[in-house]
C-alpha cells in the first residue's frame, strides 16, 4: 500500500483533491482547516486500512477507501477516508466520509 500512499501525497502535492461536504462539516466542527487535512497527508508514513466502498454511488464495482491516520505541522492528529480516483491522465484525491481530529 506504500505505493498507494505515494499516489495519494502526489495529489495533494499537485493540488488534486476535494472534499464532500460531510468532510467539510466535519472540518468545521473540529475547527480544522484545508491546509490542516493536507498536512496530515503528506506527513502520514502508512495508510491505515483500506476499505471496499459499499457506496450506491460508486462508479466502478469495485471501489476502495483508505484511512490515514497522521499529524498536521502542529501535532494535531487527524482521521481522513477518501479514494483516489484517476481522471484525464492525472489523479484525484477526495475526502468522501471524514476529516476530523481524532480522540
Amino acid at each position: 500500500m506504500k505505493d498507494i500512499l505515494i499516489r495519494i501525497k502526489r495529489a495533494v502535492l499537485a493540488g488534486n483533491y476535494v472534499f464532500s461536504e460531510k468532510a467539510r462539516m466535519e472540518m468545521e466542527a473540529d475547527s480544522l482547516t484545508e491546509l490542516d487535512v493536507a498536512e496530515s497527508i503528506l506527513n502520514a508514513v502508512a495508510i491505515y486500512k483500506k476499505i471496499r466502498s459499499t457506496s450506491l454511488f460508486r462508479k466502478q464495482s469495485r471501489e476502495y477507501l483508505y484511512i490515514i491516520q497522521s499529524t498536521n505541522l502542529e501535532g494535531v492528529v487527524i482521521y481522513t477516508k477518501g479514494k483516489l480516483v484517476s481522471e484525464a491522465g492525472s489523479e484525484t484525491y477526495y475526502f468522501l466520509v471524514s476529516s476530523k481530529r481524532t480522540i
